[in-house]
This record gives C-alpha cells, structure tokens and sequence, in this order.
C-alpha cells in the first residue's frame, strides 16, 4: 500500500522547489535517493503507477540517472534536501557556488527571482530588506499577468551612497512584479527613541506601517558583520561607537541582530530603528532568505536555528558550511548501501604522539624554542609570545605575525633575521588573546612602529585590533596587513571576506624583508598590503585533518572523494569531486589562480606548493612539475619556487597552490637574505 502523501484529497502536487519544473527529477530522485517504491512515488507526485514507470525509464534513456544522479544536481538536491529535513523548511534551492561568468550575487538573485516567481499571487502583500542580493533578485524578476499585488519596505530608508537601498530594491521589486510600491516615509535609524514614536504617530507612516503588518510574505538577505557586510556599508553604524551587542551577535535581519542560536540580541539602535522587528518577521507566514557566501555560515545558521525563514535559497558551499556547523554528515546512497562489502569496524580516531592534548600547543612551543634557540625565544611572562633572539634594532619597524597553532612551521617559523621579528601563538586554530599579541608589540618595538601581518579571521581581527589600541596608548604606532589570499572562501566580488591561507608566507617574506631594510612604517605597511593584494591560494584535501583532544576528522570524506577549496582550519570546501591524478588536481588550481591574475607573457611569479601537513615531499614535486609545466606554457617567469610544509593543517592529506604575480620591488623583496627555522635565503 503507498504512503500516504500529506497532501488535502482533491489537491493537486506542486513540484518541490529544488527541482525545478523537472518531473523526471523529482520521480528519480523519491526513487534512487528516498528508497521510495514506485506505489509510493505515484501517490506522492498525483499520477499513475504506470506513469511513474515510464518516468524512471525516461529518466535512465536520457542520461539522468545512470548508476547516480548527475553529481553537481545530486550534491545540490543532497544539500537542499538535508537543509529542509533539518530545519524543517517549507523549501530550498541550492545553486552551485561556482560555474559561468555570473557573480555569486547575481545567479542567487537569479534563483531567488525564480523561487518569487513560482510563490506569488495574485493579491499578496510582499515586504522586502535591501542588500546586494535582494536588489540582484529584483532585477532578475519578471512577473507579468498578476494582479493587486503590493511590495512594501520591510524598513525605513539608509545612506545613499549604496546603490541597494531598502527604497531601490523595493521600487525595483515593485517593477517587475507590476505590484504597487508602498515606502516607509522615514529613515530606519532615527535620533532618539522619543523621535521614533512621534514619527510612527504621523499618520502617512502609520497606514504605511499599517500595510507592513498586512505582509503575507518578505523576501529578505542575511548580512554579516564583517566590515565590508551590508548591515556596515549601508550606514546603520555611523556615530555609533562600539557596543556589547558585537559580543554575542553573528548577524543580523533587516538591521536586527542575532545570536548563533537565533535570539535577538539586543544593540545600540533599540529603539531608534523604524521597521519590521524580528518577533514580527517570524510571524510573516510564507519568509523567502535569498542569502549565500562562506563568510556568512553564522548568521545563515543563526537565522535557521530562529526560525526566521521558511524558503531558503543558497549556494552549495554555504549549504554545506551549515549543515557541518550543525553536525550533520552526508548518509550513504542506496547504490552504495547496496553494494558495500562486510568490512571489519572503522577506526573512528587518529593515532597522535601527543602527551596531554591540552598541553600540545605549549609544548610544542617549548620543543621549537629547544630546537632553534639561536633563533627565537620566548617573550618573558608570555610564552605563546616569539621573539627572535637578536632586536629589536633602533629605528627599524617591528614586524608581528601570528594566528591558530595547528599550522606548524607557522608562525614561529618565521621569525628570524630578514623575517618576523616575533609571532603570536594561539590555540589550536584559535586567535591568540590580545596579552601575547600586546607582549609581542612592547618586545619588538624599536621606536619605529610595529607592523602587524595575519590571516583575515574574525577572532585574529579583533584581537589584533584591541592589542593595536592598547599599544597606541603606550606610544607604539601599529598598522596592520590582513591576508585575504584563498580564492575558494569568497567571490572576487567580496575579496575582503576571503580567508588568509599560505600565501601569508609571501606576505610575511615582503614586510620582513622591507623592514629589514629601514623602511618607514608606512612604506612597509604599503608594500606589505601590495604583496598580500597580488598573492593568491587554493588548496584541495584528500584526507580531513584530526583535532588532538579528539582526534577525530573534522569532517567526512569517502575514499574516492577529494576536497576542492578546503580550508586550513578543517574547513570543507566549495566542491567535492572524485579523486584525481596529480596533472588534475595541479590544472584545477592552476586555472582557478590564472582566473584571478590575469597573468600576460614575461610577467613574473614566485610559486609555493604546499603541503596542508600530510602530504609527502614525492607528491608535492609531482604537482610542483606541473604547475612549472602550465607557467611555462603560459611564458610567465617562475623567479622562485617553495616546496614543502610550510602552512599546514595539522595532518591534513593535501596540497595547496599559492602564486604571487611580482613587481620588481616584489621581487627584490623576496631575494633579500632571511633565516629562520622556516625559510631561510642565502
């Protein structure tokens, strides 16, 4: 007998979103994925056993189905699937993160124009936030033939110095549904809260507000709270100074903030904001979050965990990145249930030399102070502090780097003569706290300022930032450089939300080497920032790294599967393919970079293959041939190339490709002698 479908008799099925208009997609999936039988598939879908049938063997003549779904449509489908299941959506739809010439935000506007498309009706009342994606999904929509249709300002107005307004992307909205546009006639942060309520009061944004609550549906983004993030660019914050609320909150909602489990938390605009609230937003009935990009994992999570949307539509690196924040891991296809030997019971941990695994990270320290005392040392009354032995010298700017342990020989590795001139050490894949930062600064100033050098993560910005304003006021000048080379964590379009990966060696080469040789403070901080700009990184997993307290993967990956854009903190990456030969994996990583660089004949490179920590030295000069191969074809100049472990991920099978286009200041800076216990030129 067939399961019952959940649908009101008499009512006709709806195809779920993350399949499009496609039947035979829909059939394949329920069938090959849901281990539904073909009585059960006929009930779900309103039509007959025999047509079922029919659409499976369609399905298999025109390439759909083989042995597995086609491997792009199945991770979105896996994705959008898990997503629903696990936060108990009303729909999904996962687009692919990378592909064609379209950025990131325009094929999401174009997959949330779709999903609008496919739910309005004729006299709804649609509210809608600003953003990037949300004016790319008005401009993306056509709605023709509906009728008594209104889009209304979900808040008041922001600066105009930003083309995505909550004014433009409502207008737009309006346009291409044919809807009528309903403003709300104030800005969305206003002076005070006794101005808030005299405005409200006006009768214009009363019946304005009026229609707001009349909202059957909001089409919305999730914005961040990076720098670069919407909720900062669109003006929220001028003249308001720091606040607790950046403690607990990861996001936030149409100028709302949230916790990382969804609460409201409370900011320094309560009061002052004109617009929807989130208590009211969560009780729209139908919420659409158009919403995608690695650096917003938490507030995609935070928002979900609220309960704040009921559609989603994301990318598949997003996708993923929340669902592994949440715990979830992949299940196991039919075919591969079907087909998997009796094979005796997993090891589920790592073998490690480690004593206690909360002490890893100091005695690791203690044996490389041991190993390279003529080297480094550590900083008095703070040992996760690195100074090397001999400075600071008078007059020279003092060049600080640092970040997570877990990435050996970073960052004490790097300190030494024509390098670093200290390193701040946290813990594993953990951003030093401000006091070993602090103590580094004061260790190593020499009366010229100190340059600071790290990776662009959250945890090292604001600490390196809070120890650089303490600084200040003991009289140390401090600028700072943030890495933002990997190319896989973000779009070109948002490089300032890209995480620092390898290149940091590079960086670290340049800005040591330029102090080194006197430079001011700001000619240091200028070429620093020149060589993190034109450095750039890719890497591709093979086995997940272990933690040491627990030993276990930081995510799952099959024994045919490799890991494309993985990250050094155990990060899955934007891709998961089947393994592939050496001359593969070099290609991939290859294109991606020259997609960036944009490299012309007789332009000039220094190459790092690198290992992400348990990758041996044969293969990575497998790849490094390669790579020389496509440079050379290219007739781009490799000047140098660096070989080994020299920015790991703990015990990570992998390699990463990192690539700096020089200048001939570039170029000289890297020739310029150094000795550390990492990189040392003669």
């Amino acid at each position: 007998m067939a399961r019952p479908s959940g649908r009101p008799a008499g009512e006709q099925p709806v195809i779920p979103l993350r399949f499009g208009d496609d039947a035979l997609l829909w059939a394949s999936w329920l069938y090959h994925e849901e281990n539904m039988t073909q009585g059960d598939i006929a009930a779900e879908m309103g039509i007959s056993r025999a047509s079922v049938n029919s659409y499976l063997a369609e399905a298999r003549a025109r390439g759909l189905v083989t042995v597995e779904i086609e491997p792009r449509q199945f991770r979105a489908l896996t994705l959008a699937g898990a997503l629903r299941e696990r936060f108990g959506l009303e729909d999904c739809l996962v687009v692919p993160t990378t592909g064609g010439e379209r950025s990131l935000i325009a094929r999401l506007g174009a997959a949330g124009a779709q999903t609008l498309a496919r739910l309005v009706r004729s006299g709804d009342t649609t509210a809608v936030t600003w953003g990037r994606t949300v004016l790319a999904l008005a401009e993306a929509l056509r709605l023709p033939g509906l009728t008594d249709l209104r889009v209304v300002q979900a808040t008041g107005g922001t600066t105009a110095k930003i083309p995505w307004t909550p004014e433009a992307c409502a207008s737009r909205l309006a346009e291409a549904m044919g809807a009528r546009c309903i403003p709300l006639s104030a800005p969305a942060i206003v002076s005070s809260a006794a101005m808030r309520d005299m405005l409200l009061a006006e009768t214009v944004l009363a019946e304005q507000m009026t229609v707001l609550a009349e909202a059957n549906r909001i089409v919305f983004g999730i914005s961040s709270l990076r720098p670069e993030s919407t909720i900062h660019t669109s003006g929220f914050f001028e003249g308001i100074e720091h606040h607790h609320y950046e403690e607990r909150a990861i996001g936030s909602i149409a100028g709302r903030f949230i916790s990382a489990s969804g609460d409201v938390v409370g900011g320094p605009l309560d009061g002052r904001t004109i617009g929807l609230d989130l208590a009211a937003l969560r009780a729209i009935p139908q919420r659409v979050a158009v919403v995608g990009g690695s650096d917003k994992v938490p507030a995609v999570l935070g928002a979900l965990r609220g309960g704040y949307a009921s559609v989603l539509v994301t990318d598949a690196v997003t996708g993923w990145g929340v669902l592994a924040a949440d715990g979830w891991t992949e299940p196991p296809r039919r075919e591969a249930l079907a087909a998997a030997p009796r094979a005796l019971p997993l090891r589920t941990q790592t073998k490690k030399l480690l004593n206690d695994p909360r002490q890893a990270v100091d005695e690791a320290l203690e044996g490389a102070f041991a190993a390279h005392r003529d080297l480094i040392a550590p900083v008095p009354r703070a040992p996760r502090a690195v100074r090397a032995v001999h400075g600071p010298r008078p007059g020279k700017v003092g060049v600080l780097i640092g970040g997570g342990a877990g990435h050996e020989p970073a960052f004490w590795g790097y300190v030494g003569a024509g390098l670093a001139d200290a390193a701040a050490v946290g813990n594993v894949f953990a951003a030093p706290p401000p006091a070993p930062i602090l103590a580094a600064m004061r260790a190593i100033d020499g009366g010229a300022g100190v340059l600071c050098v790290y990776g662009n993560f959250s945890g090292d910005v604001m600490n390196f930032d809070m120890a650089a304003e303490e600084a200040a006021e003991a009289g140390i000048a401090v600028r700072s450089v943030v890495t933002t080379d990997d190319v896989a964590s973000a779009p070109a379009d948002a490089i300032g939300s890209r995480r620092g990966v390898a290149g940091n060696v590079f960086v670290f080469k340049v800005a040591g080497a330029a102090a080194d040789r006197m430079m001011s403070l700001a000619e240091c901080e200028a070429v620093t920032r020149r060589a993190a700009a034109r450095t750039v990184s890719m890497g591709v997993a093979l086995e997940r790294g272990s933690m040491p307290e627990t030993r276990r993967p930081s995510f799952a990956l099959g024994p045919g599967d490799m890991e494309i854009g993985v990250g050094v903190h155990g990060e899955p990456g934007v891709s998961r393919e089947a393994l592939a030969s050496a001359d593969a994996v070099a290609d991939l990583l290859v294109d991606r970079l020259f997609d960036e660089m944009r490299l012309r004949e007789r332009d000039r490179v220094a190459v790092l293959v690198n290992s992400l920590g348990g990758t041996p030295a044969m293969e990575l000069y497998v790849v490094h041939r390669r790579v020389a191969q496509r440079l050379r074809a290219r007739r781009v100049e490799v000047v140098s190339s660096l070989v080994g472990p020299y920015y790991t991920s703990l015990d990570m099978a992998g390699v990463s490709l990192s690539l700096i286009h020089l200048d001939d200041e570039l170029a000289d800076l890297l020739a310029h002698p150094c000795r550390s216990a990492a990189l040392s030129v003669p």
